[in-house]
Formats: structure tokens, C-alpha cells, sequence
């Protein structure tokens, strides 16, 4: 009898979750994901109006010597300053993009997986309400870029947060492996164990 009470108790803590806590879950991920999306948005369109503000063209301001600096560019092109002859299909492509991460949303089960997206449809939210809304037109608009590491390309705070998202994301999806793994085999032991009785 003692044996049969530990085995269904350890098995207690990874046995499949019941559908009211998996809709639950998935409400507080989606929550989760659309405040990650709103605050990088609207910490990206702050800043950059912050150095418009602060910044002149072409003049870059030294932090840390020629390693990092301040340097004001407007790209019509992708993130860190890429395909800059193809404005209306990167505006295009963070249209869907965004879109495609809110109506996906409700789907997401793990944390990170949606931290991940998050971060990148935040960033990419950031980039288009440039695109949308500066000039030098409406869908064509030129995307804020300030941000100067060494040689590499002139970016922002939602370029940044595009590489970070997929960074995440790409460790998210291998973490929920894992726990999936161990949900699979949780259920198991818990089938196996309930045959015994």
C-alpha cells in the first residue's frame, strides 16, 4: 500500500495538465506575449524620439571611444540596414508578421516559446510604425536607426529586440521539448501504475 501512494505522488507533480488549467495557461501566455509586444513597441518609439531629439544626422556622438556611439541614420531597408532598395516588401512582411503573432498567440502552451515570439513582434511592431508613419510616406517611411557597435551595421532597440526574440524562441522550442518528454513519460508511469491496482 505504501509503495502504490509514492509512485501516483511523484508522478503527482508532471502528470498531464487538465484542459481547464491548459486554457488557462495559455490566456496567461497570450497576456503575456501582447504586454512584452506593447511595452518593446512603445520603448523603441521612445527612444527613437529621444535621439531625434538629441541626435543630428550623420554626426555621431562617442560613448565608449569609435567602439560604440550614438550615430543617427534613417534605413529604408531591413533591420541593421539590409535590402534598403525593397521598403514596401519589408513593410509588408512586419504587417503579416505582427498579425500572424496575435491570431497565433492563443496557441502558445510554453513561457519562453512566447517570450520569444514576443520580442520579435515587438521589434518588428516598432520598425513598422516607422515605416507607416515617418517620412518619407505613408508605408514607405524610413526606419530610426542610432545604435553603433564597431563596424557593424547602425541599429536600434527593436533590431534588438528581433535578434533576442529569435535567440529565445530557438530555446524556448527546445525547452518545451524536453517538457513535453518528461509529460510523456510522466503519464506513463502514472498508466503503468494505475494498471497494477
Amino acid at each position: 500500500m505504501m509503495v502504490h501512494v509514492t509512485s501516483y505522488d511523484a508522478g503527482a507533480d508532471t502528470a498531464p495538465t487538465p484542459p481547464g488549467e491548459k486554457r488557462t495557461t495559455a490566456k496567461r501566455v497570450t497576456s503575456m506575449m501582447i504586454v512584452i509586444i506593447v511595452v518593446i513597441a512603445a520603448v523603441d518609439q521612445a527612444v527613437k524620439q529621444f535621439m531625434l531629439n538629441w541626435l543630428e544626422p550623420g554626426e555621431p556622438v562617442a560613448v565608449i571611444g569609435d567602439w560604440f556611439r550614438f550615430h543617427l541614420l534613417f534605413n529604408p531597408g531591413a533591420a541593421f540596414s539590409m535590402g534598403q532598395d525593397s521598403t514596401w516588401l519589408f513593410t509588408t512582411i512586419q504587417i503579416v508578421f505582427v498579425v500572424g503573432i496575435l491570431i497565433y498567440a492563443p496557441r502558445v502552451r510554453h513561457r519562453w516559446v512566447g517570450v520569444g515570439l514576443a520580442l520579435v513582434a515587438g521589434g518588428a511592431l516598432g520598425n513598422l510604425i516607422d515605416r507607416l508613419f515617418r517620412e518619407p510616406s505613408f508605408f514607405l517611411g524610413h526606419v530610426v536607426d542610432y545604435i553603433s557597435v564597431g563596424s557593424f551595421a547602425v541599429f536600434n532597440i527593436a533590431d534588438a529586440s528581433i535578434t533576442t526574440g529569435v535567440v529565445v524562441f530557438v530555446i524556448g522550442i527546445f525547452m518545451e521539448d524536453r517538457d513535453s518528454s518528461h509529460t510523456e513519460r510522466a503519464a506513463q508511469k502514472e498508466t503503468a501504475v494505475e494498471g497494477e491496482k
